[in-house]
């Protein structure tokens, strides 16, 4: 044998391999469970959470498995005399017809106990196939190198892929049945019943908030809006600590945990560092005004209640990441990471004007903001949390006479009042008000303008501009400037009303 024939023998061995290398599967596990099911229905309810048809590898088994889940669903007996009208006559196993292969599987069933592990088995072998199937994708887009598609933008979408599966048991995507989307509607009734405040989303703490909009709905896209020094940034801060600070877990069949009340927040905090975030919170928790905090001007008895509260926010499940100029493609592969590794409820961006697009050559601002705002609409449905993203509004408010925002000031895109669920404004009138103060205290109108002062002072309007599940309309909340807390207004006559 010459050098280049020993050197391909191997290769040639390899490949030979390579060819009758079959993808895992266990037919032996999934006629075992079907037996299992046909002999007693409720071997099927002991599967069903986690294993659905697609998991099954052979195209027959999982057109009996998913005849039998509807029979069983539907209050009837599945056994091979019901199953068989629901198969073609004519299909063939072998020798067998498919009415004898269902007697047959009915037959050498085993004991109803194995029927989940058997269930697991087949499961776990369905994510080993996907998981060469994503393998495989990767090597021959990586191989073939479109141009549309560059090295980064492989890495976001096989990084997508594997949490899709590792989080559903399936990556595909695609049309689900409507039996199953009625399932999730009901189960969200049942959270609701069961939460506190009987909420059908997360509750933000501040109650007259969430008596418009019941609290904040997953998967939604919430865009909290207003013009600098309106207190945005402080009334996300209150509503992710709020969250945090009343997350309660509760244990899944599966061993994972979900959250009963509150959730486990993510912060991305691009204008502030976490340092300057933590303070405003310690302060709105203690009442000791952050710019005391910050100056170091607290005595002995404030600084000791700094400390207890410190203690007791360690175990808050905040997560802040102070990324400045995060593009959303950063900001989504953290975010699949954070809820993989601790869990994620909701996501707070602060705010979309400081993140970048991919900002492809020609492309403006308006394309750049359309991109982010599309981005997280698309970020918030794959990993079912609602976001919270604040965003500046345009100058316009500025130059009018009645400062209360509306959708149109929405700075630099028409697309974040289009991908939003929820769009809140927020509008403190005693911010306007006080720079209207007359310099001479003797001056006629100061007396009218103190009239005014005294009515705003300490109140903020949060207008709820849009809302896809619920009304419009303005809710009336407290805010005390010095510890930029916001909180239900004490005489709850003076709480909300309808547009």
């Amino acid at each position: 044998m010459n050098d280049a024939a020993r050197k391909l023998a191997p290769l040639a061995k390899d490949q030979a391999d390579q060819h009758y290398r079959e993808a895992p599967n266990n037919l032996e596990a999934e006629q075992a469970l079907l037996g299992a099911i046909l002999v007693n229905n409720d071997a099927f309810y002991r599967v069903s959470d986690f294993l659905k048809p697609v998991h099954l590898f052979e195209p027959l088994h999982r057109r009996i498995f998913e005849v039998a889940g509807e029979i069983i669903r539907m209050g009837k007996t599945a056994n091979p005399v019901t199953i068989k009208t629901f198969l073609k006559a004519d299909e063939k196993v072998g020798d067998l017809t498919v009415a004898q292969y269902l007697a047959r599987l009915a037959a050498e069933a085993v004991s109803i106990i194995n029927a989940e592990d058997y269930g697991r088995a087949i499961y776990d072998l369905a994510l080993r196939r996907s998981l060469i199937t994503i393998g495989e994708d990767m090597v021959n887009i990586a191989y073939d190198a479109p141009l549309d598609m560059p090295p980064q933008s492989q890495i976001e979408d096989a990084e997508r892929r594997l949490f899709e599966l590792a989080e559903t048991g399936r990556y595909d995507g695609g049309f689900q049945s409507f039996s199953d989307a009625v399932t999730l509607a009901i189960d969200m009734a049942a959270t609701a019943k069961d939460r506190d405040g009987h909420l059908s989303g997360i509750s933000t703490g501040i109650h007259s908030l969430d008596g418009k909009m019941g609290g904040l709905q997953r998967s939604d896209l919430i865009i909290l809006a207003g013009r600098p020094g309106m207190g945005k940034t402080s009334l996300a801060t209150n509503i992710a600590y709020n969250i945090a600070a009343a997350y309660e877990p509760e244990v899944q069949p599966d061993g994972s945990f979900k959250a009963k009340n509150g959730g486990v927040v993510g912060f991305y905090s691009l204008e502030m560092s976490s340092e300057q975030l933590a303070t405003r919170i310690i302060s709105e928790q203690t009442e000791v005004s952050s710019s005391k905090i910050r100056r170091g001007d607290i005595s002995e008895a404030d600084f000791e209640k700094l400390v207890a509260c410190s203690m007791m926010m360690q175990k808050v499940p905040l997560y802040i990441d102070q990324t400045g100029g995060i593009s959303i493609a950063q900001l989504a592969a953290r975010a699949r990471r954070l809820k993989r590794q601790r869990g994620l409820d909701v996501l707070v961006v602060d705010y979309v004007q400081l993140m970048t697009g991919s900002k492809k050559s020609g492309e403006n601002r308006v394309q750049e903001i359309t991109e982010i705002t599309t981005g997280l609409k698309a970020l918030g449905k794959e990993l079912n949390v609602p976001i919270i993203a604040l965003s500046q509004l345009s100058r316009a408010v500025e130059s009018r006479e009645d400062k209360r925002p509306q959708l149109s000031d929405l700075r630099e895109s028409g697309s974040i009042e289009q991908d939003a669920d929820v769009v809140l404004f927020v509008f403190r009138e005693e911010y306007y008000v006080k720079n209207m103060e007359p310099r001479d205290e003797l001056d006629p109108k100061y007396e009218e303008w103190k009239m005014q002062m005294d009515k705003v002072k300490g109140t903020a309007d949060v207008i709820i501009a849009k809302q896809r599940h619920g009304p419009t309309g303005t809710v009336k909340l407290a805010f005390q400037s010095e510890y930029t807390r916001f909180s239900d207004l004490a005489d709850p006559s003076f709480t909300q009303y309808e547009h």
